[in-house]
C-alpha cells in the first residue's frame, strides 16, 4: 500500500487526540456543573466520579461509531482513495473551524461539526466524481439518515427544555426550597426512581450495544424488561432507605454524584464518535483495503461498500485509550476548571451581569409569556395560586447555604440530561451534550423561578444565541469541509500537503499561541483604605489619557488628518469599553456584596466610575464628530474657529495636569484656584459660542462647520464639568 495512506492515517490519529483533549476541556462543564453548583462534592471528587463514568462510557461506545462510517455518505459510491481524502478533509476542516470559532468567541458543537463536515466533505468528493460520469450529488449522500439526525438534534433542544422545566416544577412543588423535611419522608423513593432511571437508560438501553454487555444476561433483561425495572426500583429504594435511615447518609447527595457519573458515561458514549469516529472509520477502511490487496485486487477501482456492511465492533483497546486521554484531560486541564466556573453562572438565580444581551425575539417571547401568565392567573382559583406560591417561596437570606442551587435541582439537571442523552445513544442518534445539558439547566432554572422579569429576556437571548451557533456551525463545517475536499481532490499530493500545513499551523496556534480573553470577576477590597485610594489614582490616570486624546484630536481636526482621527476614535472606544468592563466586572459585583457600614464608600466608588464613563462618552462623541466631518470630506474649521479652539485647548491643557497631580498625590490644597479657573473657562466657552452665532453663515458649508463647532464647545464644556465632579468625589475618599 502507498505510504501516503499511512501518513493520512497517522495525521487522523494525531488530530483525533487533539480533538479529545479540546473536546473534554470544553465539555467538562456538562457533567460537573450540577455536582459543584449544588456542593454535592468537591471539584476533585466530582472529577473522580466523572472520570469513572467517562472511562466506562468510552469503553462501551462502539455502537455509535457507524455514524462516521456510513451515517452520512454512501460508501459504495467512493473509492478507497476518495474515502481516505474525505476523512482527512473532515478532520482538517474541524481544526480550521475550531480555530475560527475560538477566535471569534462563537458557540460551537462537536456533534454538529462532525455531521456537517462529513456532509460537506462527501459533497466535495462527489462533485469531483461527477466530472467522470453521470449521476447526481444525491446518489452519494444518505439523505434520509442525515435529515433524521439533524431533526433529532434540533428536536432535542425543545425536548430538553420542556422536560427539564416540567420535571423541575414538579420536584419543587413536591419538595419546596425547604426540601429537607419532605426528603426525610420520601427520600428513598425519590432516590429509587432516580437510580432506576439511570440504570435503565444508561445500562439496560444505552450500553446494550457494547460487546461487554452482550450475552445471555442482557437477552434475559430485554425479554423481561418490565420485571427488571421493578426489581431494580425495589432494590435501589431499599438500599437508599438503609443508607438514609440506618447510616444517616445524605442519599440526595449520592443521587447527584451518581447522576454526575451517569451523565459523564452518557457523554462519552454519545460524543466519543465526534472525536475518534473518523479515525476509527479510516482504520476500518485500511483493513478492508489491505484485505483487498492481499486477494490480488486493485485499489484504484476498489469501492468502499464494505464500510456499510462491516459488523465488527471497534477494538476495545482503542476505546479504553481514548477514555484514558479524556480522564487525564479532566484531571489536569486548567481550561476544564475555568469553563466549569464560567458555565455555573448561567443557571444561577443571581441578578448580576448577564452573559448575553437582549434581542427583539426574546423581548417578544417574554412579553407573550407574561400575558399568558396573567391569563392563567385570572382563571386559576386564588386558593391554588396561594398554595403554589407557598411551595415556591424562596429561602430567606440567612437560610441560604452559598450554593448556586440546591441538591434537588442538581439531581433533576443530571438525571434528566443523562436520560435524554442515553436515549439518543440507544437510538444511535447523535446530539450535542453541551446543548442538552444547557437546555435542561435553563428549563430547570425557569421552573425554579431563578429567571425573574429582570433576567428572563437575557437568558432567552442566550438560548437563541446557542441555537444560532448550531446553525452557524453547520453551515461553516459544511463549507469548510467541502473546500478542503475539493482542494485535496483536484490538487492531488500538493493539495493534500497544503491543507495539512494550514491545519497543522492552526492546530499549533490554537494550542500554544491563543491567549484567553475571558473577563474574570474581580472584587475591590473596600475595607482597605489603600485599595480605595488606588482606585481613585487609577481614575486620575484614565482622566490623563482622556486629556491626551482630546488635545491630539483638536490638532488632527485642524490639520484635517483623517488617519489620526481614526486612531483616536479607536483609542476612545477602547477606553470606554475598559470602563464598562470595570463597572460590570469589579464595581457592581463589589457593591452587591458590600456590608451596610461601607455603603457610603461603595456609593462613592460607583459615582467615580459613572463620572469617568460619562467623561469618556463625551470624549468619544467629540472624536466621532470630528472624524465623521473629515471622513465626509467637509470643509475644515475656519481660522477664527480654529484660533478660538486652540486657545481653549491651551487653557485646558494647563490646568488638567494640576488636576491629575492632585489625584495622584491626594493633596487638594489648590483646588479652590482651579475652581476659579473653571468658572473663567466656562465664560470663555460662552463667549466663543456667542461670537460664532453672531458671525455664522447660512450656506451649507458654514452650517456644517457650525454644527461641528458647537458640538465641540458643548461637549468639551460637559467633559470638563465631569472631570471636576470626578475630582470632588476622589477628594471625598481622602477626607473619609
Amino acid at each position: 500500500m502507498d505510504t501516503t495512506y499511512y501518513v493520512i492515517y497517522g495525521m487522523l490519529l494525531l488530530l483525533s487526540v487533539f480533538g479529545l483533549v479540546v473536546g473534554v476541556s470544553n465539555d467538562a462543564c456538562n457533567f460537573l456543573n450540577s455536582s459543584i453548583g449544588s456542593r454535592a462534592g468537591t471539584y476533585t471528587g466530582a472529577v473522580a466520579v466523572a472520570a469513572v463514568g467517562v472511562l466506562l462510557g468510552a469503553s462501551f461506545s462502539s455502537g455509535m461509531m457507524e455514524i462516521a462510517r456510513n451515517g452520512v455518505f454512501i460508501p459504495s459510491m467512493f473509492s478507497f482513495h476518495e474515502v481516505m481524502l474525505l476523512f482527512l478533509a473532515v478532520m482538517v476542516a474541524n481544526v480550521i473551524l475550531l480555530d475560527v470559532f475560538n477566535t471569534l468567541g462563537l458557540p460551537t458543537s462537536t456533534t454538529m461539526a462532525l455531521i456537517f463536515a462529513l456532509l460537506g466533505s462527501s459533497l466535495g468528493m462527489a462533485y469531483f466524481n461527477l466530472g467522470d460520469g453521470p449521476g447526481s450529488l444525491a446518489d452519494y449522500i444518505n439523505t434520509d439518515k442525515v435529515l433524521f439526525m439533524v431533526a433529532g438534534i434540533f428536536c432535542s433542544v425543545a425536548i430538553a427544555f420542556t422536560v427539564g422545566t416540567f420535571v423541575m416544577w414538579l420536584a419543587r412543588l413536591l419538595y419546596t426550597f425547604h426540601y429537607q423535611r419532605m426528603y426525610r419522608i420520601i427520600g428513598p423513593v425519590w432516590c429509587g426512581f432516580a437510580f432506576t432511571a439511570i440504570t435503565y437508560f444508561a445500562v439496560f438501553k444505552g450500553l446494550k450495544t457494547s460487546p461487554v454487555m452482550k450475552g445471555p444476561f442482557m437477552d434475559m433483561v430485554d425479554a423481561n424488561i418490565g420485571l427488571a425495572i421493578l426489581i431494580t426500583f425495589v432494590a435501589w429504594t431499599i438500599i437508599a432507605a438503609l443508607l438514609q435511615y440506618g447510616f444517616k447518609v445524605n442519599t440526595l447527595r449520592l443521587t447527584v454524584l451518581a447522576g454526575t457519573g451517569a451523565l459523564a458515561l452518557a457523554f462519552a458514549g454519545n460524543d466519543l464518535v465526534n472525536f475518534i469516529g473518523v479515525f476509527m472509520a479510516s482504520q476500518t477502511s485500511m483493513e478492508l483495503a489491505e484485505a483487498h490487496l492481499a486477494a490480488g485486487g486493485d485499489l484504484a477501482t476498489f469501492k468502499m461498500g464494505g464500510l456499510a456492511n462491516v459488523q465488527q465492533h471497534v477494538n476495545m483497546l482503542w476505546l479504553v485509550a481514548a477514555g484514558l486521554v479524556m480522564v487525564t484531560t479532566l484531571f489536569f486541564s486548567k481550561k476544564a476548571r475555568k469553563v466549569t466556573e464560567t458555565e455555573l453562572k448561567l443557571s444561577s438565580a443571581s441578578t448580576g451581569k448577564e452573559r448575553f444581551g437582549s434581542c427583539s425575539a426574546a423581548r417578544t417571547m417574554v412579553r407573550y409569556t407574561l400575558n399568558t401568565k396573567r391569563f392563567i392567573e385570572r382563571i386559576t382559583p386564588m386558593r391554588i395560586q396561594n398554595f403554589i406560591s407557598k411551595r415556591f417561596a424562596p429561602l430567606a437570606p440567612e437560610e441560604e447555604t452559598g450554593a448556586i442551587y440546591d441538591l434537588v435541582r442538581g439531581s433533576v439537571n443530571l438525571t434528566v440530561s443523562a436520560l435524554l442523552i442515553s436515549i439518543a445513544t440507544e437510538m444511535k442518534l447523535p446530539l450535542s451534550t453541551t446543548y442538552v445539558t444547557f437546555m435542561v439547566a435553563m428549563g430547570s432554572s425557569l421552573a425554579d423561578r431563578a429567571w425573574g422579569r429582570d433576567s428572563a429576556v437575557y437568558r432567552i437571548t442566550g438560548v437563541l444565541t446557542v441555537i444560532g451557533g448550531w446553525l452557524l456551525t453547520a453551515l461553516a463545517a459544511s463549507l469548510a469541509a467541502f473546500v478542503v475536499a475539493i482542494v485535496m481532490a483536484y490538487g492531488g499530493f500538493w493539495g493534500m500537503v497544503t491543507m495539512l500545513v494550514i491545519g497543522g499551523a492552526l492546530l499549533i496556534k490554537s494550542t500554544f499561541f491563543t491567549s484567553s480573553t475571558k473577563e474574570e470577576i474581580r472584587l475591590i477590597n473596600m475595607h482597605s483604605d489603600a485599595a480605595v485610594k488606588d482606585f481613585g489614582k487609577a481614575a486620575s490616570g484614565r482622566l490623563g489619557r482622556m486629556v491626551g486624546i482630546y488635545k491630539a484630536m483638536v490638532k488632527a481636526l485642524l490639520e484635517e488628518d483623517r488617519e489620526a482621527l481614526k486612531r483616536l476614535r479607536k483609542k476612545s472606544r477602547t477606553l470606554k469599553r475598559d470602563l464598562e468592563v470595570l463597572r460590570e466586572n469589579e464595581v457592581l459585583p463589589t457593591l452587591r456584596t458590600l456590608p451596610k457600614e461601607l455603603a457610603d464608600r461603595g456609593q462613592l466608588v460607583f459615582r467615580i466610575t459613572e463620572i469617568s464613563l460619562n467623561t469618556c462618552e463625551r470624549l468619544l462623541t467629540l472624536v466621532k464628530a470630528s472624524y465623521n466631518h473629515i471622513d465626509n470630506n467637509h470643509q475644515g474649521l475656519s481660522k477664527e474657529q480654529g484660533a478660538d479652539l486652540l486657545a481653549l485647548t491651551d487653557k485646558i491643557g494647563r490646568f488638567y495636569p494640576d488636576l491629575t497631580d492632585m489625584l495622584k498625590a491626594g493633596n487638594f490644597e489648590g483646588i479652590n484656584s482651579l475652581l476659579e479657573e473653571r468658572e473663567q473657562l466656562s465664560e470663555d466657552f460662552a463667549d466663543c459660542i456667542t461670537r460664532h452665532l453672531m458671525h455664522s453663515t447660512a450656506d451649507e458649508s458654514g452650517m456644517r462647520n457650525g454644527i461641528l463647532y458647537l458640538t465641540l464647545l458643548n461637549e468639551t464644556r460637559a467633559m470638563i464639568s465631569h472631570a471636576f465632579a470626578l475630582i470632588e468625589r476622589v477628594k471625598e475618599i481622602y477626607e473619609d
